[in-house]
């Protein structure tokens, strides 16, 4: 690749992980933890961008009370590497908005690869492929998602429907919701639809141009917090009342189920968002080699344990704690979290209302 072919990643670090509670806290959220191996879900993303001859050095997006966090993992990461760009947001206002931040940024013929901050990503030399892909198409006046190939008939993501063939993947025909399990097992045996994972490729200029078609106030708000916003060394401040003035809203609704131009490249990569205790649970069971079923079955004895744990008559059982033993007993599906004082036990099935609970609220 040449200076100019190179792509820009931006790490999108925003949200408090609430459902991960307690072991993920406002002061030191989903992000920052080491869940899935002995380095954070942020180190990892930054790793996964750190090819020198495809990669520039990051943009990361993120707010103010995490930044201290932010500097003290990725300084090691990228020390060889030019450094890195921080962009400080004022406020949290979605995907869109932050995404507009690093775009008004860029060269608009830059080309940028968002991911999230806290995705757990198995493959990384699929992850590679399936990026460069999308960068391809980009170049080409696409905004594309990466679409993850599903291996099971889930309920707790957003789905995209494959459309017309292009080169490296497809034009999007439409946006589904989370559907029930039904819709999930009629998508997933048609073959026409992809989870929809939360990564983009997009050329800054095409993106922005498509903000300010279908979501004019925000590309204006934006437009003038960077304006406004002042810089220090490799630290960005958009100016704050700008930018607080700004509705926020998704990529997802704000651009992309809008757009003509949208496009998915196919991403098999042993991805996972680590949304709740049961999709960590989903993911270390698939690192060990037992992932489950296509058919969303399974199997006897498939407990995962961080910490001191004990199983007697028990399947499908997620233990992690940071210090007292625990101890299962004829328990099938159900996760059991200790942290500090604090302890939870919820089903799997019921691992999405944990940030409902209060102590996830009162943090």
């Amino acid at each position: 690749m040449t200076q100019r072919d190179l792509i820009h990643p931006v790490i999108l670090c925003g949200g408090s992980g609430t459902r991960l509670w307690p072991v993920s806290r406002a002061a030191h959220p989903k992000p920052f933890l080491a869940l899935t191996g002995e380095t954070s879900l942020f180190e990892q993303a930054i790793m996964r961008v750190s090819e020198a001859v495809c990669f520039t050095p990051p943009l990361v997006v993120a707010g103010a009370a995490h930044v201290d966090l932010i500097e003290r993992q990725i300084a090691p990461l990228v020390a060889e590497r030019g450094g890195y760009r921080l962009i400080v947001e004022p406020a949290a206002r979605n995907t869109a908005p932050a995404i507009a931040l690093a775009a008004a940024l860029l060269d608009e013929d830059a080309i940028m690869l968002v991911c999230p901050s806290d995705h757990h990503i198995a493959d990384p030399a699929a992850f590679l492929e399936a990026a460069l892909s999308a960068a391809r198409l980009a170049r080409q006046g696409r905004l594309v998602s990466f679409g993850i190939e599903p291996v099971r008939p889930e309920t707790g993501y957003g789905y995209l429907q494959r459309g017309e063939p292009l080169e490296g993947g497809h034009a999007i025909a439409r946006f589904v919701e989370k559907p029930d399990l039904a819709r999930a097992q009629a998508y997933l045996a048609s073959g026409d639809y992809c989870w929809n994972g939360g990564i983009f490729a997009l050329r800054a200029g095409t993106f922005l141009s498509e903000l300010a078609r279908h979501r004019p106030a925000m590309a204006q708000a934006v437009s003038e917090a960077v304006a406004q916003g002042r810089g220090q060394e490799h630290v960005f401040h958009p100016e704050a009342a700008a930018f607080a003035a700004i509705a926020g809203e998704s990529i997802d609704y704000a651009v992309m189920e809008n757009t003509a131009v949208a496009a998915m490249v196919p991403a098999r990569m042993g991805w996972s968002d680590i949304g709740t205790w049961a999709a960590l649970g989903e993911a270390l069971e698939e690192s060990s080699g037992e992932a489950a079923t296509a058919d969303g079955a399974r199997e006897l004895h498939r407990n995962v344990a961080r910490g001191k744990a004990d199983f007697v008559d028990s399947s499908g059982v997620l233990a992690i704690t940071d210090g007292p033993r625990i101890s299962a007993v004829g328990l099938e599906d159900v996760c059991i979290i200790v942290a500090g004082d604090e302890v939870l036990v919820t089903s799997r099935a019921g691992a999405q209302q944990v940030g409902k609970l209060p102590g996830a609220r009162e943090q």
